[in-house]
């Protein structure tokens, strides 16, 4: 065989190509006098004299100040190669705005790689707000600011330092199956129609669920991947239609395990980022819900829930005479007037109450109230009023539920701070309860998934009091967001077929619906449990973003479509013939 001969690489590719030798934002004082060849984008040109002009170059590390003959003809956005030497400013002509602000590139060169029209919009991050439509509509465009470049940078730092934190406890990488069967995972599928089997269809993966508790049957033993999922659900700021998150699953694992591992990876990857997440704290679902009306409590503030029940068990009040009396004491919120105190009412009554109590306190003890219901309350009941002098007392009466969710609204509208202020602060929400109310036949609901294991202490209340037991299911929570969650997984075939006879799930509907997981499970299933969190949620929150699709490259608006490509969009009639479908006549 003859000898394979050429050029082996000599080792990682830097910033020099062969079309440039360094990167814009990257030159210093200490480049002066050194000759280098920059490749970019115009962002701006300001004429300098009759002869010269001031060129600012920029990629994705930055911005140059580049010298040129004022004759060359450039414009905003077109793609150029420039040749010159480094050198400094003049004294007093620097800028220290930039990183580059010490120095320029004299002398300079030019070569126009590429014309460009008008951009749709300023590329300046401190010009005018666009709309996020037209952004989207350009968004390759959107891709060059610095903002867009900075999120999408960070996010691959996050997705490394996310691999590493696995690898280096053992996980391994597999990847699933992007067409499925449709499976019950508690949101709409997206379905692909098959061209071969007429009249079936295929569901893109909500979440790798089934699959990677295969994979603890088949001896992974622990299991990760960067899964891209898909649910056709309604959006909001942090939830998009197609959407990425870390998924993890482990055997032979506790609950203990689980939250060990991911808060490793979790803090590492936020320590990637620059940022400290600390320690993770944890709290009991009850213990969320009673002290801050949320299953994810953003514990950046205070605010919390305060227990009023007891005060008022014999109140002749009768808006108080109710299971579950509670109240937030606002901070500063004396001071508000009438016209505040109208609106949070109906704020209120829009969350569900049937109305809201106040009072003012202006003063320490029963004295210092004001406001509307204080006749209404007895001496001993205005002594055990809570709040500070200034604070503004808000009440609602009601079951404990309702109660609960109402004030939790009112203190994140109250309280809650941006999303790039007030640091990081993590929780883990343990112990939720295995089932999430009864539907119409009267079977609870699986307030998780029916594969979820409840605490083995509360199984003797599994058939006579489902409601009060408790899962070995786990949320983690950061700055109010959940990030994702995850359980402890059934692999007791008689725990199995008892949540399934509560929940009304047959033997017939069991294996239709889950039949290939529950054959597996015949074959050896060890004990194993897992998570999965959402990376472009996380992103967003160690990028100071309040939306997620500031962090996705090509993101669904609000409304679930595609201004770039214009998806969704009909398909020929003759192009749906192939899969054995025809259109419906729209609808009149």
């Amino acid at each position: 065989m003859a000898e394979v001969t050429g050029h082996e690489p000599a080792g990682p590719l830097g910033p020099s190509t062969a079309l440039r030798t360094d990167h814009c934002g990257t030159l210093a004082a200490a480049d002066a006098g050194r000759q280098v060849t920059l490749c970019g984008w115009v962002a701006r040109r300001r004429e300098h004299g009759e002869h010269l002009a001031f060129v600012d170059l920029r990629d994705h590390t930055g911005v140059i100040q580049c010298v040129v003959d004022g004759a060359a003809e450039l414009r905003a956005e077109w793609v150029v190669r420039i040749s010159g030497t480094v050198r400094l400013r003049p004294e007093g002509a620097g800028n220290p705005g930039i990183a580059t602000g010490e120095v320029e590139v004299g002398d300079a060169l030019v070569e126009v790689l590429s014309a460009a029209e008008p951009p749709p919009f300023s590329l300046d991050e401190r010009g005018p707000a666009t709309d996020e439509a037209i952004r989207l509509k350009h968004r390759y465009v959107d891709l060059r600011r610095e903002r867009m470049q900075r999120n999408l940078r960070l996010r691959s730092v996050v997705n490394g330092a996310i691999r590493r934190a696995m690898d280096d406890q053992g996980f391994v990488e597999v990847e699933t199956p992007m067409l499925m069967a449709s499976t019950p995972e508690g949101a709409r599928d997206f379905l692909v129609p098959s061209r071969l089997k007429p009249g079936s269809f295929y569901a893109l993966p909500q979440s790798p669920q089934l699959f990677k508790q295969l994979s603890m049957v088949g001896g992974v033993d622990r299991y990760y991947q960067i899964a891209r999922c898909m649910r056709d659900e309604d959006l909001r700021a942090d939830r998009q239609l197609e959407f990425t998150q870390l998924d993890a699953e482990m055997s032979f694992g506790s609950q203990e395990d689980v939250l060990q591992a991911i808060s490793h990876a979790v803090r590492q990857a936020g320590a990637a980022a620059g940022r400290d997440l600390g320690a993770i704290g944890r709290i009991t679902w009850q213990e969320a819900q009673d002290r801050y009306g949320s299953d994810k409590p953003d514990m950046r503030f205070g605010l919390e829930l305060v227990e009023l029940t007891p005060l008022f068990a014999s109140t002749g009040f009768n808006a108080f005479r109710a299971p579950c009396v509670k109240a937030i004491a606002v901070p500063g919120g004396a001071s508000l007037g009438r016209g505040r105190t109208d609106a949070l009412t109906d704020l209120a009554k829009g969350f569900g109450a049937k109305g809201l109590a106040w009072l003012k306190r202006h003063a320490a003890g029963p004295e210092g109230l004001e406001g509307p219901i204080l006749k209404f309350l007895s001496e001993d009941e205005r002594a055990g009023l809570p709040g500070e002098p200034g604070d503004l007392l808000l009440f609602v009466a009601d079951e404990r539920p309702l109660v609960n969710k109402v004030l939790g609204l009112l203190r994140l509208e109250l309280g809650r701070p941006p999303v790039n202020e007030g640091g990081l602060h993590a929780v883990w929400v343990v112990d939720f309860p295995l089932f999430d109310g009864v539907d119409d036949a009267g079977h609870p609901m699986a307030a998780h998934h029916p594969f979820t294991m409840p605490h083995l202490e509360d199984l003797d209340r599994l058939e006579d009091d489902p409601l009060t037991v408790r899962s070995q299911a786990y949320d983690l929570v950061l700055n109010g967001w959940e990030l994702g969650s995850g359980s402890v997984r059934i692999h007791r075939a008689d725990v199995q077929h008892r949540v399934f006879r509560l929940l009304g799930i047959g033997p017939d509907e069991a294996d239709r619906k889950f039949g290939f997981l529950l054959a597996a499970f015949r074959y050896g299933a060890p004990p194993h449990a897992g998570f999965a969190f959402g990376i472009d949620r996380l992103v967003a929150l160690l990028a100071g973003e309040e939306n997620i699709r500031e962090v996705i490259a090509f993101p669904k608006t609000q409304s679930g479509t595609d201004p770039l490509t214009g998806a969704p969009a009909p398909v020929a009639a003759k192009d749906l013939e192939i899969y054995g479908l025809r259109p419906l006549p729209p609808p009149t």
